[in-house]
């Protein structure tokens, strides 16, 4: 016999789910362990006879095969029946459900446990893979329990996988009007009663911008569907949290049930009534026990949701800063291009450091409209201001907002403007806080954040101390201290606990809630270098950055840490050096490349562990695909073609398509050669592509990224003219055997071997012009001057030589890096004869050296190298085959 238990007191998703299980499970029967509610003991009274139910009571223990329980994990919710599951002869105990979290106690063989919002959903998604379908009574039981569970696809845990579950079930013939019937069937008398009960005597508490409510009902017995009651409660008195608590006697003992619903964001009920012998969701939980003071446990739980109530986000959160004023003289021209420049969407305008009025890009846009550029923006601007403190919390922002209709609120601290909340900023927090609760009950996504106890397991312990420091020298000086960038995007990305010894940190201080000090990221700098003094300090002042740099140290190895007060940019012009100033986190993130790059970890207090991800940083990382910021960023910075290119092969992600498009309208608009050609200075073209090209091809993916920036069109950045066709990819081929065959011990750079390959297959005109705009190194730049020169040498010669010693005496004014380029561009024959020359003939050495010459009677002198050089010659062409010959060599050519 194989029976599928409800928990007692079963609700429509246990019986839904069961019924479901059913169908995966032929020849199966329902127990219903314990009661039920009353809307489902109502549907049952008339759709008992559809399902294959039976009595605990009609049950043989002894020939139970199998247990399957649906809806809970907790043996004392199955009442009597929990015993079968000790029973000997049980071979199998399958426990499906939807509580995330819990401890259960039951021994299962197979547990099939997910963040869905109804157990049922996960039996639908079964039936489907099976392509099992149901009757119409089947489909309607189990939408039931999928309406009711998830509030018909409105509570907080309700998730798509539900709605799909639905979708399904009305095709399978779910009837909506018993759904609609059973769903919400009202109160029963007996709970009208207590409602109004509840009405009168509930107990109020205001705290943090949230009303608790809690109310404790006695009566003579146990009283079904007080869930529904809670609910109804909650919907009439517009409370955020309840705790309905019923006292009556069962069995001889005093016993209390407690129901307790939150709209709250960030409580977890399931966590206050679990030690407790309770639970549930998040927003909704629930608990029996016998015996016990009702009102110290009334007073525990409700202790616990106030401590579990988070404090709201303060304008100090939510502002940017520091503002960007202007004059109230400044004119609507000029106001337009500031707003261009930094991409406001409105300044506040400032006389003496008081804030007297705030002017939006749409009033703006209308003096540009009727041709008021040359006007002063006082005539413009907004002078009737609502201003807002920096400890003015988000509840009061979104009221203020909402009764003015105003999108931007100035925050001032001692009558002076030290940021500005938007609405842009609210809706953010929102979202984010939305975010953070869905996050609670959808494991994928818990498993891709992270938090600072996480980062501490992941980091090598020295590094976690490094950070802790830091962090902590930033909240001396009132800074909020963020870990940024590529450092976060690895810490997200490695999927096991371990000692990640990260090799380039970069931090950002945020300190203009507190402090306008633009070296803010040096002064840190200076601190953390007078704690760790093996580290040498470097201070670039025009960026407002410093770094920390060890190098071979026995502690961090070589680990470069990058401090930098937070910023803004703008280009003057494409592919120059951004002009940056000092600006907010957020900003500072808005700036970067791509949106995997462009999340931080708030390292301070009292929000440490928070994950700023403005852009879908996170999403993208999850997708594995590599998104741009902004639609021009190519056209401003050609060098985040190849960061976008390296990230995409070294993680294995692909190229975001629109993010693709970008790419290839930058290369094609030919705004590169343009910019080139109206200014000396092209910084994204030179060194920072130098740069990028030297990570590229050091890495050891550089083949595939060079092929994905050729199909990108990218190689253009470097000449127009260069493409990775065969015979490029041949040469390259080789230069990779070259390189281990004859400098395996690195004596030579091998990145820029590579490089020098690359340039060396452009016209010879171009070659050195490409290498000067790259700064390679001179003795590069000469290498690929002379190049044409030298391989025309050696085509012409070498292949009328007969003698190996001609050979050589051609090839030994090369050096090595000069004879791999030649040798990659010639054919085969002459290839060969380098490459001997190289393995062999290069090696041979005289067969006497100084001192035997000394010794034979030869006077020292200049004469010595060419008498060397023809005995070496003599031996390459088998002339002289031992010392004897060579000696004989000697006496016959040099008389002494």
């Amino acid at each position: 016999m194989d029976l599928i238990l409800c928990h007692t007191t079963a609700d429509f998703d246990a019986l839904g789910a069961a019924v479901g299980l059913t169908r995966l499970l032929p020849g199966s029967k329902i127990v219903l362990t314990g009661g039920s509610h009353p809307p489902v003991r109502d549907f049952l009274a008339l759709h008992r006879d559809e399902y294959p139910l039976i009595e605990r009571r009609s049950v043989n223990p002894e020939k139970i095969r199998s247990l399957t329980v649906v809806d809970t994990q907790m043996r004392d919710r199955l009442g009597k029946a929990a015993e079968w599951l000790d029973l000997p002869n049980l071979k199998e105990i399958i426990v499906y459900d939807h509580h995330l979290g819990q401890e259960s106690d039951i021994s299962s063989t197979r547990s099939h446990i997910s963040s869905v919002g109804a157990t049922t959903t996960l039996i639908v998604e079964q039936l489907q893979q099976q392509e099992i379908s149901l009757s119409p009574a089947e489909a309607t039981v189990m939408a039931l329990g999928i309406h009711v569970d998830t509030g018909s696809l409105t509570f907080d845990q309700s998730t798509a996988r539900d709605a799909l579950a639905l979708a399904w079930l009305m095709q399978q013939g779910a009837s909506l009007s018993v759904i609609s019937t059973y769903r919400d069937p009202g109160l029963s008398l007996q709970l009208q009663q207590l409602l109004t009960e509840s009405l009168e005597n509930l107990e109020y508490l205001c705290l943090r911008g949230y009303t608790i409510a809690w109310v404790t009902l006695k009566t003579d017995a146990f009283v079904p569907g007080l869930s529904s009651l809670a609910s109804q409660l909650v919907e009439l008195t517009e409370i955020d949290a309840l705790l309905l608590a019923n006292e009556y006697l069962g069995k001889g003992d005093s016993s209390l049930s407690v129901i307790g619903r939150s709209q709250i964001p960030k409580t977890n009920l399931n966590l206050l009534f679990q030690p407790l012998g309770g639970g549930g969701h998040s927003q909704a939980a629930s608990l029996n026990l016998r015996g016990v003071d009702s009102q110290a446990i009334l007073k525990q739980l409700l202790d616990g949701v106030k401590a579990q109530i988070p404090h709201p986000p303060t304008a100090r959160d939510l502002m940017s800063s520091p503002v960007r004023t202007i004059l109230p003289e400044t004119t609507i021209g000029e106001a337009q291009r500031i707003l261009l420049r930094y991409g406001n969407s409105g300044l506040s305008v400032v006389r003496k450091g008081q804030l007297v009025g705030i002017i939006s890009r749409r009033d703006i846009d209308i003096a540009l409209h009727h041709g008021f550029s040359h006007a002063p923006v006082k005539g413009y601007m907004t002078t009737n201001l609502k201003t807002i403190t920096p400890d003015t919390t988000l509840p009061q922002i979104e009221s203020l907002m909402v009764t003015y209709d105003i999108g931007r609120l100035p925050v001032l601290e001692n009558e002076q403007l030290v940021g500005l909340v938007t609405r842009t900023d609210v809706l953010r927090e929102l979202h984010q806080e939305r975010d953070e609760d869905e996050e609670e009950t959808q494991e994928e996504r818990r498993k891709s954040n992270i938090n600072l106890p996480q980062l501490q397991n992941k980091l090598a312990p020295q590094l976690w101390k490094l950070l802790t420091i830091a962090s902590q020298e930033a909240e001396k000086r009132g800074w909020h201290l963020y870990l940024v960038g590529g450092a976060v995007r690895d810490l997200l990305l490695a999927e096991t606990a371990g000692s990640l010894m990260i090799k380039d940190i970069d931090l950002v201080v945020d300190g203009f809630h507190k402090s306008a000090d633009v070296g803010a990221g040096v002064e840190l700098a200076k601190a953390l270098q007078q704690l760790y003094p093996a580290a040498r300090l470097e201070i670039h002042g025009a960026f407002q950055t410093a770094a920390l740099l060890w190098h071979k140290d026995p502690e961090f190895d070589s680990l470069w840490v990058d401090i930098a007060t937070a910023r803004t940019e703008f280009y003057p012009y494409p592919a120059a050096n951004p002009e940056v100033e000092a600006s907010s986190i957020r900003q500072d993130l808005y700036r970067r490349d791509f949106t995997i790059n462009a999340i931080a970890l708030r390292l301070t207090s009292p929000r440490s562990g928070e994950l700023l991800d403005f852009f879908g940083g996170l999403l993208d990382l999850q997708a594995k695909q590599i998104r741009v910021l902004h639609p021009n960023s190519f056209i401003e910075d050609p060098t985040r073609i190849y960061r976008g290119v390296r990230f995409a092969v070294r993680f294995g992600f692909e190229i975001e398509p629109q993010t693709e498009e970008f790419i290839r309208y930058a290369i094609n608009s030919g705004v590169y050669d343009r910019t080139s050609q109206q200014n000396s200075k092209t910084p994204a073209l030179q060194t920072r592509l130098k740069t990028e090209l030297k990570n590229i091809l050091e890495a050891p993916y550089w083949k595939s990224a060079l092929q994905l920036l050729d199909n990108l069109g990218a190689l253009q950045c470097i000449h127009p003219t260069l493409k990775l066709d065969s015979s490029v990819l041949r040469q390259l081929r080789l230069l990779e055997r070259c390189l281990r065959r004859f400098d395996a011990e690195q004596t030579i750079i091998h990145w820029q071997m590579r490089l020098e390959a690359l340039i060396a297959h452009l016209a010879p005109e171009y070659r050195v012009k490409v290498a000067t705009n790259l700064q390679l190194q001179d003795d590069s730049i000469v290498r690929l001057k002379n190049l044409a020169q030298s391989f025309s040498q050696v085509m012409e010669y070498l292949p009328t030589f007969e003698r190996p010693s001609q050979v050589v005496q051609l090839l030994r004014q090369y050096d090595l890096p000069m004879l791999i380029l030649i040798a990659l561009q010639s054919p085969r024959e002459i290839r060969h004869q380098i490459l001997e020359y190289l393995t062999v003939w290069a090696n041979v050495q005289p067969l006497l050296n100084g001192n035997d010459l000394k010794k034979l009677g030869y006077k020292p002198g200049p004469q010595y190298r060419q008498i060397l050089d023809d005995i070496v010659a003599g031996t390459l062409d088998r002339v002289i085959k031992d010392r004897a010959e060579a000696e004989e060599f000697l006496a016959k050519h040099y008389s002494l």
